[in-house]
């Protein structure tokens, strides 16, 4: 029987994410923008083909712990040891931030 725990769930992060720890400890995610609207908005408004977008402090944390390993749960431990009563509601602001991430398409669930 599969478990459908959210907190036993590993995620790790994409293979053709491009990415980059700065020595100030903040992730810059590279994201490629694709399709025919950004394609149209670069050509007539000078947007980048590439934006980087920088995941701050605990959210950079959180993305540096998900290593294909850790489960959600052990995650959390790290965090609340990390950054404490700041971190509070643990849990619910991981569990929100991951299912983003994975939204994204930065990060994608482990399968048994």
């Amino acid at each position: 029987m599969k478990n459908n725990n959210f907190l036993d769930f590993v995620y790790k992060i994409n293979d053709d994410l491009t990415w980059t720890l700065t020595e100030s400890g903040e992730v810059i995610v590279d994201m490629e923008n694709k399709g025919i609207t950004n394609k149209i908005a670069q050509k007539l408004f000078k947007k980048p083909k590439i934006s980087h977008i920088t995941l701050e402090g605990m959210g950079s944390y959180i993305f540096t712990c998900i290593d294909g390993k850790t489960n959600v749960y052990e995650i959390g431990k790290l965090v609340e040891a990390k950054y404490g009563d700041e971190a509070k509601p643990l849990y619910e602001r991981l569990s929100v931030f991951i299912k983003q991430l994975e939204n994204l398409g930065y990060i994608k669930k482990q399968v048994d």
